[in-house]
């Protein structure tokens, strides 16, 4: 951020900013003249600041995981014994209550419009605001499908095939993980949200999307392998993705984390992962990311 940027942001005067910077009290750079300020080592430096009292003693973030719903993660919150609850409400949903400090962690799936889509999920706590203290772990590759009526009987194979024939397509709110990837191949298509048929209203979870096609209300929707087996509906593949676990460093080693954590790395997980299909969890509890 430029000197004017970096006085807004922190709330101070420029001419209180350039003290600190005389003082070599605040992080900055030069650049051909012009002083430059990372956000995340002013946001760094904020922090390593802050003295803890009673009056502005932390307020523990309730045990809870929001973000993204999973099937596998749910058993596992339940069999873990950790005493997480979970708040499914879409990926992006869940990042914003993350930063709010309403929930312990956030289950994400993040997708990109371009570059590494594999890399989304990193790259995109890396630069969230407000989440500069952030660990991201592994919990699962997944496999994301369109869900189809059993058999497909439209025949759909791609998103393309959904625009051209015309099917009736379930979707989730803006900001979850399967609709941002549903948005992310439509552009690859060089479609748009509008060349959809879409039914409403849009569904919750993958669950819901999988009952819009089992009930007839909808021809499809994008879902796990997860989901479609478990409702034994058609499914076409699309992609793997990365499903990640968000949490701040503060609450890695709390006792619910680390009996969920230490969980996950049991042969009961696997065997879970197996039967439902559409996992690969060989990387699960590997942190990805600390920031």
């Amino acid at each position: 951020m430029t000197t004017d940027e970096a006085a807004a942001y922190l709330r101070l005067s420029e001419r209180k900013l350039y003290e600190l910077v005389a003082n070599g009290t605040v992080p900055c750079t030069k650049v051909t003249g012009r002083w430059l300020f990372p956000r995340a080592a002013l946001d760094r430096w904020v922090t390593a600041g802050l003295i803890p009292s009673t009056a502005f003693a932390r307020i523990a973030a309730p045990p809870i995981v929001g973000g993204s719903h999973d099937p596998l993660l749910e058993w596992a919150l339940r069999e873990s014994g950790c005493g997480l609850a979970s708040l499914p409400e879409g990926s992006e949903e869940g990042l914003r209550r993350l930063v709010r400090g309403e929930v312990m962690m956030a289950a994400i799936h993040l997708h990109q419009l371009n570059g590494d889509d594999a890399q989304a999920n990193v790259v995109a706590i890396s630069e969230a605001p407000g989440l500069h203290d952030a660990v991201v772990v592994a919990f699962a590759r997944r496999e994301q499908e369109i869900v189809t009526a059993p058999g497909n009987p439209l025949q759909l194979s791609d998103v393309a095939s959904v625009g051209r024939l015309g099917a009736r397509m379930a979707q989730r709110p803006p900001g979850a993980g399967a609709q941002l990837l549903l948005l992310a191949l439509l552009a690859q298509a060089g479609m748009k949200a509008g060349d959809l048929a879409p039914v409403k209203p849009v569904c919750a979870t993958g669950a819901d999307i999988a009952q819009a096609a089992r009930s007839g209300r909808a021809d499809c929707g994008i879902a796990t392998r997860s989901v479609a087996r478990a409702a034994a509906l058609g499914f076409v593949p699309l992609t793997w993705e990365h499903f990640d676990l968000v949490l701040r460093q503060r609450d890695y080693f709390l006792p619910g984390p680390q009996a969920l954590f230490g969980f996950l790395r049991s042969a009961a997980l696997r065997e879970r992962a197996t039967e439902l299909s559409g996992y690969d969890v060989d990387a699960v509890g590997t942190v990805r990311l600390v920031n």
